[in-house]
């Protein structure tokens, strides 16, 4: 693997070491979807393993979702060329979610196979779970949740769960998806087409589009909305328990 571009190698450092992703000793379990952005995340902690001062294992996982073999079969070949440990593990979790009401698909999908790949790190003694999202990921989660959810909140580059013993880490979190592409073109990694019909019919997708639009019409927007999103004044939204001491959630 080449190395990593100095700019984009700053920005991955940025996050690794302001939210404490890495720590000497760990076992960290790699999500690869099959796209650019899980298989560049695959490389980075590959390249970053042999430099980093700390020592720690990597292993890929890619679930199969059921919809078709051939997907595993060429997300394995892009594996290979990362130079990471790689399992493929067979499950029916796309093909069932698909079979339920279209609006209720993608949320079942989502939750079995993040629930899927929490006991895949217990039983693998993984402490970290590394995710392939990156700024733009992060943005659009706001406004899904916004818009669609309810509430104020986002993906964070660092979550820890049961008590501590495990740590979803997000390290391209200060990476746009042109930069992404870019260390794919690097390293000349191919994104493997998601087999999900519903791939283009989500709420994700939806808000995909729309921001964007906005980003072409204003190209500081990505940039403002990303800083925002890290200059939360509480005290300033419509939540009654902050202003309320005995106000019940």
């Amino acid at each position: 693997m080449p190395p990593l571009p100095p700019a984009l190698n700053r920005l991955i450092g940025q996050a690794l070491h302001e939210y404490q992703m890495l720590a000497d000793g760990d076992r960290v379990l790699v999500a690869v979807s099959g796209g650019v952005d899980s298989l560049v995340l695959a490389a980075i902690l590959k390249l970053w393993q042999k430099k980093a001062p700390i020592s720690y294992t990597i292993q890929a996982i890619h679930l199969d979702m059921g919809f078709s073999s051939e997907t595993s079969l060429l997300v394995e070949q892009q594996l290979a060329l990362t130079g990471v440990p790689y399992e493929i593990v067979q499950t029916t979790i796309g093909r069932d979610a698909f079979e339920l009401e279209s609006s209720a698909a993608c949320f079942h999908c989502a939750r079995n196979r993040r629930t899927r790949l929490f006991n895949l790190a217990r039983e693998r003694g993984c402490t970290k779970l590394a995710l392939g999202h990156h700024k733009e990921d992060i943005i659009e989660t706001f406004f899904i949740n916004l818009f669609y959810g309810g509430n104020l909140s986002t993906m964070v580059p660092r979550q820890d769960l049961f008590a501590g013993k495990l740590a979803i880490i997000r390290p391209l979190a200060y990476l746009q998806k042109t930069h992404i592409e870019q260390l794919a073109r690097l390293f000349a990694l191919a994104p493997v087409a998601n087999p999900c019909p519903l791939t283009e019919n989500t709420k994700r997708h939806t808000i995909r589009q729309m921001m964007t639009r906005l980003y072409q019409e204003d190209s500081h927007l990505m940039a403002t909305i990303f800083a925002a999103l890290g200059n939360v004044k509480p005290q300033y939204l419509l939540d009654r328990a902050l202003h309320d001491p005995d106000q019940k959630r």
